[in-house]
């Protein structure tokens, strides 16, 4: 009988632990083959556990959570964890399990996925392409949806800054590598990629002197070599133009959906219009634009209105067709804490939501919420009986 109730004891230590959620791969630590061993004597467990690399950086803070999981069971009053690292075979066998059984790398963004796929460009630098999407992102993310964002503007990446990705010294934060497998940084909830979390360290200020076929090579890979897991939304910070990467993702996610950011002035508007133009050619549906720097009203009731207003309705009509009426979706207002946020990483959706620019983000993200993705033509995982 006693025998019995240890191995009864054992299993749902086991079954406890087995639950904890690794904080990386946000899946549990039993799905993901990290619980080796579970033995229990005299109300003292010892739960081995496997990392998948060494010197994993969530290592401290998975052996905590064990613990406690481990100590909540009913009859254990004392836990030690055993920390390991997986082989070489395990991990490999992990890998192709998050890839959902394939071996090879292969984007999982496919037109049948049921991640939604939001690219936003511009037409010229300068107009606040990036800090529309950091923003956007983390309100999609306040809203319970789970959201991935690759930062495609691999020679003026800035998406890592805006979020706050950077270390106590000022350098960006790298993935953790799981053999070819990336695993994205966390922030505000959103899952980061960047080249700028490649390049070497302290070299973050450097050019990145790439043509075509690497831009082209370094979007696929961002695709299918990093582990984003299950995702609602991905958001792609496009650079701004016409240029190889808007092309490139033209062909590598030809069921994106564009979100044009343009100021109210009138040469923004009109380059803006272009870069809408180069998706619609490549097959992409223009969902909506975005004025940003719009009017805002002071403390004593004036207008500031410095680059005038109107813009981003211009270039919705200028995009609209007698088939698909493009809408202006959102005018994010000039605000000081805006500014302020993205230069010290903290976006003002998740640090000033009362902002007037933080509101217009949230009711961006709600109205982009409810925008039905559709089944027709998914193949869903569904079986005869």
């Amino acid at each position: 009988m006693a025998e019995n109730a240890l191995e009864a004891t054992a299993s749902a230590v086991r079954e406890a632990v087995g639950a904890v959620t690794d904080p990386e791969l946000r899946r549990p630590l039993g799905e993901l083959g990290m619980i080796e061993s579970v033995t229990v004597d005299g109300g003292v467990a010892v739960v081995g556990i496997l990392l998948t690399i060494a010197g994993c950086p969530m290592a401290q803070r998975i052996e905590r959570d064990v613990a406690a999981a481990a100590a909540s069971t009913d009859g254990i009053h004392e836990v030690r964890v055993d920390v390991g690292v997986m082989t070489d075979e395990q991990r490999s066998e992990l890998t192709t399990r998050l890839r959902g059984g394939r071996t090879t790398a292969t984007t999982p963004f496919t037109p049948g996925s049921l991640t939604r796929v939001i690219a936003v460009t511009s037409g010229k630098g300068g107009v606040g392409k990036s800090t529309v999407t950091a923003n956007l992102a983390v309100a999609m993310a306040n809203r319970g949806l789970r959201v991935g964002l690759i930062d495609a503007d691999v020679h003026g990446f800035s998406i890592p800054g805006l979020l706050g990705l950077m270390d106590a010294e000022g350098r960006v934060l790298r993935p953790t590598q799981v053999d070819d497998l990336a695993l994205p940084p966390v922030a505000y909830g959103v899952k980061v990629i960047s080249i700028g979390m490649f390049l070497r360290p302290g070299s973050e200020d450097s050019a990145v002197p790439w043509r075509g076929p690497m831009l082209h090579r370094t979007l696929e890979q961002f695709l299918a070599d990093v582990f984003f897991g299950d995702l609602d939304v991905l958001l792609i910070d496009m650079p701004p133009g016409t240029g190889d990467a808007a092309i490139s993702v033209g062909h590598l996610l030809p069921h994106a959906e564009i979100l044009v950011v343009t100021t109210p002035q009138s040469a923004a508007a009109s380059v803006a219009v272009r870069s809408g133009q180069l998706a619609r050619q490549l097959g992409q549906r223009i969902i909506g634009v975005v004025e940003t720097m719009s009017p805002t009203t002071l403390a004593d009731g004036s207008t500031f209105e410095p680059f005038g207003s109107g813009g981003g309705r211009a270039v919705a009509d200028r995009l609209s067709t007698p088939d698909w009426e493009v809408r202006a979706v959102a005018s994010i207002p000039f605000s000081t804490a805006l500014r302020a946020g993205g230069d010290a990483g903290l976006p003002v959706v998740a640090e000033r939501p009362a902002d007037p620019a933080a509101r217009a983000f949230a009711e961006l993200a709600a109205s982009l919420a409810v925008r039905s993705r559709g089944l027709a033509g998914i193949k869903l995982p569904l079986s005869v009986a």
